[in-house]
């Protein structure tokens, strides 16, 4: 008896200190993968934001079609190079793909983004990101910042700095195709 009492005591101490020993591991990992970006191969962060009518609208995540998130602000010279690209693939892919633009609100000025978003006669969704939620999310450190993500919400690309139309449209043709090719799959 004495000596299952002992083992039992033993025991114990051993997971006490196993415990104590990795409390402070987990946080060291939360830490380090709050810090990575969201990268190809990766499910793509969901969030809500509201759109240029204060409508909420959801990216990441599962979906029917294949999603562009392109991240901007109106004083980015890059970003006003790019955006009639992003409306004619806009059009040129209706049926196939999503496009939200996500302003970076709380780097830029809300009327000014309004403005910009008239002046280059956008028709895709908007969306502001006021409280840098997806921008901090999405770890964006520059724009523009694009990621196209598939239909499973998985990234799978990530783009920073312009493309050209042309390569997006590969892009885009790739990674429709593989989509098409998985949904007819799991039929």
């Amino acid at each position: 008896m004495k000596r299952t009492i002992v083992l039992i005591v033993v025991v114990l101490v051993l997971a006490g200190a196993a415990v104590y020993q990795n409390k402070g591991k987990q946080d060291v990992a939360l830490a380090a993968s709050a810090d990575m970006k969201p990268k190809p191969g990766y499910t793509a962060p969901t969030l809500e934001l509201p759109d240029l009518n204060d409508k909420t609208v959801a990216i990441g995540g599962k979906r029917d079609k294949l999603l562009l998130i392109n991240f901007w602000a109106s004083w980015c010279g890059p970003c006003e190079l790019e955006a009639p690209d992003l409306q004619t693939l806009s059009k040129k892919y209706s049926g196939l793909l999503e496009i939200y633009g996500v302003n970076a609100t709380s780097y830029d000025k809300e009327r000014q983004a309004r403005e910009f978003v008239d002046q280059q006669k956008l028709t895709f969704p908007i969306l502001m990101d006021r409280k840098s939620k997806a921008t901090d999310l999405y770890k964006i450190s520059s724009f523009p910042t694009s990621l196209l993500v598939d239909s499973e919400g998985i990234v799978r690309e990530r783009i920073t700095g312009v493309i050209t139309a042309d390569k997006w449209e590969t892009l885009i043709e790739k990674w429709i195709d593989l989509d098409e090719r998985q949904k007819q799959k799991n039929a």
